[in-house]
């Protein structure tokens, strides 16, 4: 468990943050960017769950876990190499899919591109899906140029699909989905 006795510690006053092996880099990093994303996709799951309950809010509750052990993945460089450090794997990437599989058998079949919406659940799974795509280009572009776990990117890749999935499955198993109507207001 962690534990934090001050919030602040004046360290980032110059532009710089704390990496998970205590390494200084830039605040405007790579690295850094993929972190907050990460950040960001959890923040906005917390703004879901004040619309979801049972099922739902269970897998995302998993989820937000999963996105701090992402965090502390990213923000320890060396890739899959270092096993003592909290590294995403491949068996939290298995699970979501298990869940996408058991959430789409019992979907409406798509006919069109599904428009964010519906009800507040599933507008802001598709926004935390959005946040998830770009977390997911970070992470692709930093791994591009430094070691990134890859069931990290495996995960957030799944995350994605699942959040998807997941705001069908609450607009009434796709019923309520908004779907895109291709040029009718030209």
């Amino acid at each position: 468990m962690v534990k934090l006795t001050r919030i602040y510690t004046r360290g980032g006053d110059k532009g710089e943050t704390s990496l998970v092996d205590g390494s200084r880099t830039p605040k405007h990093a790579l690295r850094v960017a993929a972190m907050g994303t990460v950040d960001e996709v959890n923040a906005c799951l917390g703004i879901v769950r004040l619309h979801t309950s049972g099922e739902a809010d269970a897998m995302l509750a998993r989820i937000q876990d999963d996105l701090f052990d992402l965090g502390a993945d990213i923000g320890m460089p060396g890739g899959e190499g270092d096993k003592a450090s909290l590294r995403i794997l491949q068996t939290q990437v298995d699970r979501l899919e298990r869940e996408i599989d058991a959430l789409n058998a019992g979907l409406a079949p798509l006919n069109s591109f599904v428009l964010p919406g519906g009800s507040p659940a599933a507008a802001y799974l598709h926004l935390a899906r959005t946040v998830c795509r770009r977390a997911e280009r970070l992470g692709t572009r930093l791994a591009t140029k430094e070691a990134v776990n890859g069931a990290a990117l495996r995960y957030l890749n799944r995350l994605s699909d699942h959040l998807f999935v997941l705001a069908r499955h609450v607009n009434q198993q796709g019923k309520s989905d908004v779907l895109w109507r291709p040029g009718a207001n030209r």
